[in-house]
This record gives structure tokens, C-alpha cells and sequence, in this order.
């Protein structure tokens, strides 16, 4: 676990905002109230997820979380609850 420096913090919050209202709020609720407190791999599990297309993680995270790749389920777990 670590705490990222500022500026990452802020990339990472730049690219939460991905143009759909229900992303934008789970991503960056993600980012502000439980990123610090996970390993690193989960930590970059999610720099990794924001570089996927919008639909996909939409549809990962709303509409059929059992489709996402191995790579994800975890961290979409922890985004969801």
C-alpha cells in the first residue's frame, strides 16, 4: 500500500473522467477513498483499466462484471462495493 504523490493523484483523477456520469463516480469514488489502501498490484491493476475503451469497462463494472478478464475481477470488486 502506498499513498501516490500529488500529481499522480491528479492523472489518475483526470483520467476517471471518462465522459460517462455512472464511470466518473465509481472510478474516482475508487480513486479518492480506497486506492491508498491497496497493493500494488491492485494499484496498478486500475492505471491499467483506465487505459481500456469506455464500453468495456462499463460493461465490465454495470453490466456483466463475469465477462471481465481475470486481470480485473478483483479490482472491479472492490470498485463496485
Amino acid at each position: 500500500m502506498s499513498k501516490l504523490p500529488f500529481k499522480e493523484k491528479e492523472r489518475l483523477k483526470w483520467q476517471c473522467r471518462r465522459g460517462m456520469l455512472e464511470l466518473d463516480c465509481l472510478l474516482e469514488h475508487f480513486l479518492h477513498e480506497r486506492h491508498d489502501h491497496q497493493t500494488e498490484q491492485i494499484q496498478i491493476a486500475f492505471r491499467h483499466l483506465l487505459r481500456e475503451a469506455d464500453p468495456h469497462i462499463f460493461h465490465w463494472l454495470i453490466a456483466a462484471p463475469e465477462d471481465a478478464p481475470d486481470k480485473y475481477r478483483e479490482l472491479l470488486q472492490l470498485i463496485r462495493f
